[in-house]
């Protein structure tokens, strides 16, 4: 069985919004699309997510575990390219003078994540632009500029969001494989940042639904 995390029900495209729910203590919206295939939307920030990834990875025979959302992007890339998370990192982690992102017990910095650079090529082939790259997650909306390029310049990031990174961590503590896809709804150093999120988000939504689709086929 697959799992695919999604932060908001804004981020669920249609074909992934039906399905037979499913009662959970944790009161998480929580549903079947199909057999083999569960959505949960767990709620903003990184302690939601890390609840819901382990109350799925502990509840149900969960093979691979998905996160999937939009994100604000660190380079001009433009909204609606798709991005294949090749690590995740925790950009607000910073505890007993280890090196910034340093996870405390796992004693990394970048999570892994599954199949980047497969991913990326079946989107591609499929006519949706993509990249591959580091995403870094904290509990921010990131709309203050210094801030956000020190992000990008110490981790190397691509996009940011505040779940993906505490789903790998989970994963990884469980030896559960974790992919993770994102899509650019807006950028870091737009002068309106929130105003672009807005207007971008139903294409974003719709071009991350497509891929999703078609990575699931297989």
């Amino acid at each position: 069985m697959r799992a695919l995390l999604f932060a908001m029900p804004k981020e669920v495209s249609a074909p992934f919004r039906a399905g037979q729910p499913v009662a959970n203590r944790p009161g998480l919206t929580l549903y079947r699309p199909g057999p083999d295939l569960l959505v949960c939307v767990s709620g903003v920030g990184k302690v939601n997510t890390a609840l819901a990834a382990q109350f799925l990875l502990d509840r149900f025979p969960v093979r691979e575990l998905w996160n999937a959302g939009v994100a604000g992007c660190f380079q001009p890339l433009p909204p609606g390219t798709l991005v294949c998370a090749s690590a995740c990192v925790q950009h607000d982690l910073d505890v007993f003078g280890d090196p910034p992102g340093q996870v405390p017990v796992l004693e990394q910095i970048f999570l892994p994540c599954a199949r980047p650079e497969a991913d990326a090529a079946r989107l591609r082939a499929g006519g949706l632009p993509c990249s591959t790259g580091v995403v870094a997650s904290g509990d921010w909306f990131g709309r203050d500029l210094p801030r956000a390029h020190r992000i990008r310049d110490r981790f190397g990031a691509l996009v940011c969001d505040m779940e993906a990174a505490a789903a790998a961590q989970v994963c990884l503590r469980n030896q559960v494989p974790f992919r993770c896809l994102k899509v650019v709804s807006d950028h870091l150093d737009h002068p309106a940042q929130y105003q672009q999120y807005q207007d971008n988000l139903p294409g974003a939504v719709a071009r991350l639904g497509q891929a999703l689709e078609l990575l699931l086929e297989e």
